[in-house]
């Protein structure tokens, strides 16, 4: 039997063996002292059978959907927390797999951008959406900040907990501040191991950083020590993060396609720096002047050594020829798009030809670009200007930030069976929803619960144990991934990381902020939005300006885990935040 079914089976039998007992009267006349005779009204202090009056479960507990177990011991509510917990994990479990799938069909852009973002935040968004709904204002008030917990727990966890396990399992041996794939000679050393990322995970770094403004904007009047905007300031906030919403999914939509550009143009930026490097080797006389200007009677001599039959123009054949001769090892060069690109840039009369003066006017234009990029320095004991190696070489690192030459989409292969395959993944999606609907109140009401029974206030076990739930799926995958130890998964590992943090910051508080404005409940979590700041910032600050990160750098996140629980405790219970 699967582990998921065995839980499934597991739970329900708890649940028939965990309905409440009523009592009642034997007899029809119940005695005043609630005694059942034996028969000898008239003996005294005789032994008798005394059977406890009807007890409801509602007394004592609140079942919900009011047939589910409750409990009001301690052990009673971490054994609900365990078992609902699991069927989240499942949940989400059912909800990635699904995603998957549909993936595999469909391919990226709106599904990849959209659908896959959403339903990966969907189970904390239930359960957030379920802490604000329960019962009254003043139930929803005292529940909600298990919603809280949740998402500041969730977002702390995926960018210190699971991001430094990220580096350690996905640490290679650096060289030239770059990891080498698959090489991990040098065992945990901590400046000499580590991971590297290309240019698009920075991206999503600096994207999470930004999202965290609707906290900002909700927490203004508290900063400010005013009390009459704080309802504004939630539905401005409100607003800002819905918006902000739509911009990255939208952003996620079209990213493969801006990857694909960026990429191409890097590198055609890259063949010509290539074709600069080539022309200085092989220049008959200086490539630039003494006062490091183009030499038009150079340029103009190496295009005859290039023009082949002598008639004045380049054709694509011998463009090809001599962009072959180059040999670009650092790419995988395409060489008809190399020439297509070629082409365009120098062809200006539009004549599928290269003219001597259009060769000589493309050149020093980009001789002089290169110059604004690489600086013009002198090499020693030489008239030749350095800085066309410079800007090859700079052309060369943006080509590696970018990634390999695979789509950034990845090409979707072929699925043997659509049908069945669409088939499986609408209903994995289907049931890990219906699941993360149906029990994600019970898991409020569990942690709720056990929150009175042990007096450990509601936040700090929503913070620590509910994103073990939700998350745990998408952790264990992304730590297996980032095991490949490869710069490619490396960096499609972080950014899944820091686009989940990107999701509970707009997604997940979206929904949060709507059940305080719609239910009229009160903002007061100044210390967990500190914490979620601090937390964002650190870690998308130290992520946008690097792509690689030494083995160092977990402890900074494993440092930043307990360092935010402190921080809320003592804001909270010292300072008296709350």
């Amino acid at each position: 039997m699967s582990p998921q079914r065995f839980l499934l089976l597991f739970f329900f039998l708890y649940c028939f063996t965990c309905f409440p007992s009523h009592a009642r009267f034997i007899t029809s006349r119940v005695s005043p002292t609630a005694l059942v005779s034996d028969g000898i009204s008239t003996v005294k202090n005789s032994p008798y059978l005394l059977l406890n009056p009807v007890v409801s479960a509602e007394e004592s507990c609140e079942q919900t959907y009011g047939f589910l177990p409750c409990t009001t011991t301690v052990v009673g509510n971490l054994f609900l927390i365990i078992v609902y917990g699991c069927l989240m994990y499942l949940a989400a479990t059912y909800l990635s797999s699904g995603s998957e799938l549909l993936l595999e069909i469909l391919g990226p852009g709106i599904v990849g951008g959209l659908f896959l973002p959403i339903l990966g935040a969907l189970p904390d968004a239930m359960l957030i959406l379920v802490s604000g709904l329960s019962g009254t204002t003043e139930t929803a008030q005292s529940q909600v900040s298990v919603g809280m917990g949740l998402l500041a727990g969730s977002t702390v966890m995926l960018i210190t907990v699971i991001w430094g396990s990220c580096v350690v399992v996905g640490r290679c041996d650096l060289r030239d501040s770059l990891a080498i794939d698959g090489t991990n000679i040098k065992g945990f050393h901590l400046t000499e191991t580590g991971v590297s990322t290309d240019i698009w995970t920075c991206y999503a770094a600096r994207i999470m950083a930004i999202s965290v403004v609707p906290f900002v904007i909700v927490q203004l009047p508290q900063a400010l020590s005013s009390t009459s905007g704080r309802h504004l300031a939630v539905l401005i906030a409100l607003i800002v993060s819905l918006s902000m919403l739509v911009s990255y999914c939208v952003y996620q939509i079209f990213q493969p396609w801006i990857q694909r550009r960026r990429l191409a143009f890097v590198k055609h930026k890259h063949v010509i720096s290539g074709i600069l490097r080539h022309l200085k080797k092989q220049a008959l006389g200086k490539l630039l002047t003494d006062a490091g200007e183009p030499n038009a009677e150079i340029i103009e001599k190496l295009f005859d050594t290039i023009d082949e039959n002598r008639d004045g123009n380049l054709s694509a054949s011998e463009l090809k020829a001599f962009i072959i001769g180059i040999r670009f090892e650092e790419i995988d060069l395409d060489s008809d798009d190399a020439v297509r690109k070629v082409m365009a840039d120098f062809d200006t009369s539009l004549d599928s030809r290269v003219q001597k003066m259009e060769f000589v006017e493309g050149i020093t234009k980009w001789i002089n670009r290169a110059k604004r990029t690489g600086g013009s320095y002198l090499e020693p004991n030489s008239e030749t200007f350095k800085f066309i190696d410079r800007f090859h070489e700079q052309t060369k690192r943006e080509h590696d930030l970018l990634g390999s030459e695979e789509q950034s989409d990845e090409t979707v292969e072929g699925v043997e069976d659509p049908r069945w395959t669409s088939f499986k993944a609408v209903l994995m999606l289907l049931l890990g929803t219906i699941i993360a609907a149906v029990f994600a109140d019970p898991l409020v009401d569990a942690v709720d619960d056990f929150s009175d029974a042990t007096s450990i206030p509601s936040f700090f076990i929503s913070f620590i144990a509910l994103p073990l739930a939700t998350n745990s799926s998408e952790a264990v995958s992304a730590i297996i991934f980032a095991s490949r130890k490869k710069k490619r998964t490396a960096s499609l590992t972080f950014s899944e990381l820091y686009g989940a943090v990107t999701m509970n910051n707009v997604l997940c508080l979206s929904v949060f902020l709507a059940l305080v404005y719609i239910r009229g409940l009160t903002w007061d979590f100044s210390s967990e939005v500190l914490v979620i700041l601090i937390v964002c910032i650190v870690m998308g600050a130290f992520a946008s300006f690097r792509s690689t990160f030494p083995l160092w750098t977990c402890f900074i996140a494993y440092i930043l885990y307990p360092f935010s629980l402190a921080l809320v405790y003592v804001l909270d219970y010292v300072f008296g935040w709350s």
